[in-house]
C-alpha cells in the first residue's frame, strides 16, 4: 500500500469513474454496484457518506458509511449506530490494503463524530468478505439485516491483524 491514498466525495466530475468502477464477476452477488449506492445516498443524504477511494490519481474503490442511524429501525432511537454501509474494492486491486484503508477511514470519521464503534454487516459463506473483516478485530453480534451477518468493532483501540486471516 502507498501513502498517496486518499478519500473523494463525488462529484460530476468523478461520477462516470465512480459508476464505472466493478468488483470481480464472482463477488457481484456480495455487493451491491456503485450506482445503486449513489442513488441511496441521494434517497437518505445527511445518513450516506459515499467515497471513492483513490491511489494517486488511480480510482481503486468505492465506499459508503452511514452515520447515526436507529439501527433497530423502530423509531425508538435506542440503538444508534455508524459503519460502514458499502466496499466495493476494484476487480484487479483487491489484496493491496485499500479495503483496510477504507475501513480506518471510517472508523476516523466514527470517532470524529463522537462514536465508539464501527457496524458492518457481510454475506455469509466462504466467498464472502467474513474472514477479511473478522481479521480486522470486528465480532459477529448474533444479529442479522436481512440475510447478512452483523459484526461490531469497538473503536477504543486500532484495528488488529490476525496474519492469514485477511481475506483477498
Amino acid at each position: 500500500m502507498t501513502s498517496t491514498l486518499r478519500l473523494e466525495k463525488i462529484t460530476v466530475d468523478n461520477f462516470d469513474v465512480a459508476i464505472g468502477l466493478k468488483v470481480r464477476t464472482d463477488q457481484e452477488h456480495l455487493v451491491a454496484p456503485v450506482v445503486k449506492s449513489l442513488a441511496e445516498a441521494y434517497v437518505y443524504p445527511g445518513i450516506a457518506w459515499p467515497r471513492l477511494i483513490f491511489d494517486g490519481d488511480r480510482p481503486v474503490g468505492f465506499l459508503m458509511a452511514f452515520f447515526d442511524i436507529d439501527f433497530a429501525g423502530d423509531g425508538k432511537n435506542t440503538d444508534i449506530r455508524s459503519g460502514l454501509w458499502r466496499l466495493n474494492i476494484a476487480a484487479g486491486e483487491q489484496g493491496r490494503g485499500y479495503g483496510r484503508f477504507a475501513v480506518e477511514s471510517v472508523a476516523a470519521e466514527i470517532r470524529r463524530r463522537g462514536g465508539t464503534r464501527l457496524t458492518v454487516s457481510w454475506h455469509p459463506g466462504e466467498d464472502g468478505p467474513e474472514g477479511f473483516y473478522l481479521g480486522l478485530g470486528f465480532r459477529p453480534t448474533g444479529e442479522t439485516s436481512g440475510d447478512q451477518t452483523v459484526g461490531e468493532l469497538e473503536l477504543g483501540q486500532a484495528l488488529t491483524e490476525v496474519p492469514g486471516s485477511l481475506h483477498r
